[in-house]
């Protein structure tokens, strides 16, 4: 059996065909939207809970460390079939909110802003304090300016993770006006339009924006992700 890589006949029917088949363009931009606000809710609720475990003082402080910590050891799938009888019970089901709300904060964030904001001296914080300087002036003044690549990394890691969920939006959509890409791509294998170079064209359309995000936000992915290993 002979295997051509480079087609006799290019053509972009394919990917034509994949938009009229399915809004496949309703479901990057879901997707788009949910990523962000996760993103953005994720860099404001983490950056804040690392600086009240970095610079502030009160009992417990490293026991609610230890806690958060705890629960990265603890399977999304553990949790999920009672996640969903919550937000059922609240009536969020097929909306924006039970694919942002959830996903608002994350360990792994509070963790790496944490390890960073740790390399500042604490004589920055407390000579702010001297000056009159509230926590969040503090905060968007001076520390959000110094942890650019901090949150660069925070950003890239999390809108993929974010752009790629399938279980969880599989769950709580059931209509096409709010599906997520990775759930709606599956649609075009369906029975009635099943084409592998379809389905290839689909796919490919809805890796490239994660690719884009990767490929601008890499250096500073790896400059967050080792900024805070050594303290120095």
């Amino acid at each position: 059996m002979e295997m051509n890589l480079i087609p006799k006949q290019p053509t972009l029917d394919n990917f034509a065909q994949a938009f009229t088949k399915i809004p496949l363009f309703r479901f990057i931009l879901n997707s788009f939207l949910v990523a962000g606000c996760i993103t953005l809710g994720q860099i404001i609720s983490c950056s804040l809970a690392a600086f009240a475990l970095s610079f502030l003082d009160f009992k417990g402080k490293n026991v609610i460390f230890m806690l958060i910590m705890a629960t990265m050891m603890v399977p999304g799938e553990a949790t999920i079939i009672s996640n969903y009888l919550t937000v059922s019970g609240w009536g969020w089901l097929n909306s924006y909110k039970v694919l942002i709300i959830p996903y608002i904060t994350s360990a792994m964030g509070i963790f790496l802003f944490r390890q960073f904001y740790l390399t500042f001296p604490k004589s920055l914080y407390e000579a702010a304090k001297i000056d009159g300087c509230p926590n969040l002036v503090f905060i968007v003044r001076i520390l959000i300016p110094l942890t650019k690549s901090a949150i660069g990394a925070m950003a890239v890691y999390t809108f993929i993770n974010a752009y790629n969920m399938y279980m969880w939006p599989l769950l709580v959509t059931g209509t096409e006006e709010m599906r997520t890409v990775q759930i709606g791509i599956s649609m075009l294998n369906s029975v009635d339009s099943q084409s592998i170079t379809m389905v290839i064209a689909g796919v490919v359309m809805v890796i490239l924006p994660s690719l884009f995000v990767f490929i601008l936000g890499q250096k500073q992915l790896i400059r967050g992700m080792f900024s805070g290993a050594v303290k120095g």
